[in-house]
């Protein structure tokens, strides 16, 4: 691969990055709009409220950049670039097509694992450089979830990997048959519902309630900064959608012309569990803490567990 088609993937992956996460945020005001009959949505710039994304980046565009007399100005400055960038480079090893992928790495899903981790720190960066007591405790909350959900994720994509037998995610797409949507059933379930509580959607929002807690680590953001959280927010929903569809969904396989009509299969498989993200928020009542909790290590640990048992056991009688 020369240095000109490395670029050019590159450039596609950051032009899909700006990209997608608007597209699924436009289509969360607009499902929202529907389902529960919101009118400001529907408003802005006339037919069906098109203009909508371009008032709110007005908006945020407008707003003055207040950082607190307390905080520690260059953490409180870096903290939305930390929760935003590792979305950027997941997206990098995401194959979309047959060999349409910046860079295939045989750890694939070893990588993008780890890396998503890292953008939890944002929000403890945020709670911890705020000097906001209440902001500390969002921040510490934020923490206390994903150590909660990393594990049952982890140990999901694990059986995955397991069934595959490889950790690229090339190589697990071509491997993947359409029994394994009845097979890996549990497994796709539970890392999609702990892929919902790392990135703090409803209704594993708790550490953010703005209803209660007033957005908790993110209290004192204003202007882009706070911009840029809801970014990340809506790049981690376009990431958990890829990693499901390329784990789970077979990628870019669909019922004919994988070769031709790839990318065009992933994205539609993205975009529907997009939608499926924004009908949970719309559709079920926020947690509170200690079932967060209860959920994450009494229920999502036990199950991805046995799916992994199962996996090892089924790998173990086919071969």
């Amino acid at each position: 691969m020369t240095l000109l088609e490395i670029a050019a993937r590159l450039a596609l992956v950051v032009a899909a990055f700006l990209l997608l996460p608007l597209l699924v945020g436009q289509l969360e005001h607009k499902a929202m709009a529907h389902m529960q009959a919101r009118l400001g949505p529907m408003y802005a710039g006339g037919f069906h409220g098109w203009a909508q994304l371009i008032a709110d980046g007005v908006k945020f565009a407008q707003k003055e950049h207040v950082v607190p007399a307390e905080a520690d100005r260059k953490v409180f400055s870096l903290a939305p670039a930390v929760a935003l960038l590792p979305y950027l480079v997941v997206l990098v090893v995401v194959p979309v097509g047959p060999g349409l992928v910046a860079v295939d790495l045989d750890i694939g899903l070893f990588f993008v694992l780890a890396v998503m981790s890292v953008s939890v720190l944002g929000s403890v960066m945020a709670g911890w450089s705020s000097g906001n007591k209440y902001a500390l405790l969002g921040g510490l909350r934020s923490a206390a979830q994903l150590m909660a959900y990393e594990l049952p994720l982890v140990l999901a994509a694990s059986s995955v990997a397991m069934a595959a037998g490889t950790l690229s995610l090339s190589g697990i797409v071509e491997t993947w048959s359409p029994w394994w949507l009845v097979w890996q059933a549990p497994a796709a379930v539970i890392f999609f519902v702990a892929g919902l509580a790392e990135l703090h959607r409803p209704p594993f929002d708790m550490p953010v309630a703005d209803s209660e807690i007033v957005l908790g680590p993110y209290t004192e953001y204003t202007g882009l900064r706070f911009a840029l959280f809801l970014l990340a927010e809506y790049a981690g929903i376009v990431v958990l959608c890829a990693l499901t569809t390329v784990l789970f969904l077979g990628g870019w396989r669909g019922p004919f012309a994988d070769e031709e009509l790839g990318p065009v299969w992933f994205l539609i498989k993205l975009f529907v569990l997009a939608f499926v993200v924004i009908w949970l928020r719309v559709s079920n009542p926020r947690l509170r803490a200690d079932q967060l909790q209860k959920l994450a290590w009494q229920v999502l640990v036990p199950l991805s567990l046995a799916q992994l048992a199962l996996t090892g056991v089924v790998k173990v009688v086919m071969m």
